[in-house]
């Protein structure tokens, strides 16, 4: 299976949302015959990504010490370049302005499987990071034979090859990218400083979570607001925080705009009328509160970065959590179930219709 450790992400998710607090509030508003029913819902989830079978890095020196880094898959908007220049960075000790990444040019590009099932970090960047540490292992041997060193004394340390022990005896990256495309290089050493990778899973990735979700419901219109939500992700080790966390917005807007909005509408002679955005309701910022975001990080042993995916693990989690905390919110009615979207007039008839008024 995975790593996880799945009670953390529900204990942080409850503590941070302050559910006993919430309650209380509800009982009281409950009591008192408040307008606005409060609802909180719960939901926890498992992910399989990672799928293969496989994907493909060239990582490659320029003479003058830039990087250029080509990959299998190819990225719409995830940053993907971000990324794995990320990783080329830290293992190269290059300068992040000085890596280009590039994808999706068939010509240049080894055989890749793409973008998909929250693969491109667990998978693509597995194989940068495999094809990166390659180039690092020659550029080592590279800077041991200008230092006048045994290979076994060089480390990369604060981004310089340096001998260790001996923090003085050290050569930036661009030096050592010079020398291999040009003379001097130890004996038996083919010139140039380039990798090529191709990074088999050996399994899935199950990455998972625990979303709580805090909704208001007019009792009088049946209109639904989703006042707070937190969502507490798991997705192993995490490249790029800020990524991972617009990743995460991005899939609770979709993921709570599937709850209470989103809808195909077909006429009754079998035409699709909500077919364009003039009719397709998509949700608006003022529809969404502010996000909280929180991470437990459990790296899992399948892959050398210890990441699991992230691209679709919000919207899993947060479409039942908001339809959990609306069926919460009108329990007192005897409602145990609604259908999606939650739109106003559907939960105004299941209020009113419900056997009880609280």
């Amino acid at each position: 299976y995975d790593s996880g450790e799945y009670d953390r992400a529900l204990a942080k998710a409850l503590e941070i949302a302050r559910v006993a607090e919430l309650r209380a509030e509800q009982r009281a508003r409950r009591a008192r015959g408040d307008r606005h029913l409060l609802g909180i819902g719960l939901a926890c989830y498992v992910e399989m990504c990672g799928f293969g079978p496989f994907e493909s890095a060239v990582v490659r020196a320029e003479p003058e010490g830039t990087v250029t880094a080509i990959t299998g898959t190819s990225a719409h908007g995830q940053g993907h370049e971000t990324t794995f220049a990320q990783i080329i960075a830290d293992h190269l000790g290059v300068d992040f302005d000085r890596i280009v990444v590039r994808h999706g040019d068939t010509l240049a590009t080894p055989m890749g499987q793409g973008t998909g099932g929250s693969r491109s970090l667990v998978v693509g960047g597995s194989a940068i990071l495999q094809a990166a540490l390659r180039v690092q292992d020659k550029a080592r041997r590279i800077a041991a034979h200008m230092l006048e060193a045994a290979f076994e004394d060089v480390e990369l340390a604060d981004g310089r090859y340096r001998v260790r022990g001996v923090p003085d005896r050290a050569l930036g990256f661009a030096e050592i990218a010079a020398r291999a495309y040009g003379e001097g290089l130890p004996p038996g050493l083919p010139a140039g400083l380039e990798a090529t990778e191709f990074f088999r899973p050996p399994q899935l990735v199950y990455p998972f979570g625990a979303h709580v979700a805090v909704v208001l419901v007019d009792r009088e219109t049946g209109q639904v607001r989703v006042r707070d939500f937190v969502a507490v992700d798991d997705c192993g080790v995490r490249v790029s925080p800020v990524l991972v966390d617009g990743q995460v917005h991005g899939g609770l807007a979709q993921g709570i705009a599937q709850a209470l909005l989103e809808e195909l509408v077909y006429t009754p002679d079998g035409q699709l009328a909500t077919g364009t955005l003039m009719d397709y309701a998509l949700p608006r910022a003022d529809d969404l509160p502010s996000f909280t975001t929180a991470a437990t990080v459990t790296p899992t042993p399948v892959n050398p970065l210890g990441a699991k995916g992230i691209g679709e693990a919000a919207t899993i989690g947060s479409t039942p959590a908001v339809v959990n905390a609306v069926v919460d919110a009108l329990a007192p009615f005897g409602v145990r179930h609604l259908d999606m979207p939650l739109r106003a007039e559907r939960v105004w008839r299941a209020l009113a219709s419900g056997p009880k008024k609280a």
